[in-house]
């Protein structure tokens, strides 16, 4: 496992979320990526280490889509439940 270059950013509060279910899930960045271009979703893996480092902002569209492939709702992503 590779070690994050960056320092966490501000860009948005769901990268911590997304980075934890992807783990949880026990799947890599890779299917991830695919999971989300079933979804018609084109996210590079420099998009999604930037996402989940929290250094990229996200459309709304790509949090829709994050819901899908993680299984899990918007608002848990946003961090508006447990």
């Amino acid at each position: 496992m590779r070690l994050r270059k960056q320092a966490i950013g501000t860009r948005n509060v769901v990268g911590a979320r997304v980075e934890a279910r992807r783990k949880e899930l026990g799947i890599k960045q890779k299917d991830l990526l695919a999971l989300l271009k079933e979804q018609n979703i084109e996210i590079n893996a420099s998009g999604l280490s930037k996402l989940e480092g929290q250094i990229r902002s996200v459309p709304d569209y790509e949090l829709v889509a994050l819901s899908k492939a993680l299984d899990v709702s918007v608002n848990w992503l946003l961090g508006l439940e447990e």
